[in-house]
């Protein structure tokens, strides 16, 4: 149970750390936890979820900064402070949490509201313009990313 308030509270701030630190502070704070996470927390080949996310994460919020979704002060293109925090994220996927996966639909609700909301916060306080469909675009992905966590687990409990 440590474990996951300790999981869930670094992810907090690490979010702190890169919304309002930028880059400079996302680098050491980022690469910090991931370190930690993976020594103390981290289940064999966790890895490659945390490289899995920050490619999704460059993807999708590369896209949308390209289509002018986001726009971000002093920065034209998708600052690394944003892109970190895919792989920040997943390292709560099997741990605090993962009891969420087994509740599909809450699953799904989390991500429709949560996803956005996280960017609308880290937007108000890293002066970030988020175009109205770019919060929408948001909602489908973190609500259809968080489905299919949700279905993965249920698939691999079928199994074991």
């Amino acid at each position: 149970m440590l474990g996951k308030v300790v999981n869930a509270l670094a992810f907090q701030v690490g979010w702190l750390a890169c919304v309002l630190g930028g880059t400079s502070w996302a680098i050491p704070a980022v690469g910090v936890i991931v370190t930690l996470h993976l020594a103390w927390l981290g289940r064999p080949g966790e890895w490659r979820w945390l490289m899995g996310f920050a490619l999704l994460g460059a993807l999708v919020d590369g896209a949308l900064t390209y289509a002018g979704g986001m726009r971000f002060t002093g920065s034209a293109g998708l600052p690394l402070w944003l892109w970190l925090l895919w792989p920040l994220f997943a390292t709560t996927v099997h741990h605090s949490l993962a009891w969420l996966w087994s509740h599909p639909w809450l699953a799904v609700l989390g991500g429709v509201l949560g996803g956005p909301s996280s960017y609308l916060g880290g937007a108000r306080l890293a002066e970030v313009t988020l175009a109205p469909w770019a919060v929408a675009v948001q909602a489908l992905v973190w609500g259809s990313l968080c489905g299919w966590l949700a279905f993965r687990a249920a698939t691999l409990r079928r199994r074991a």
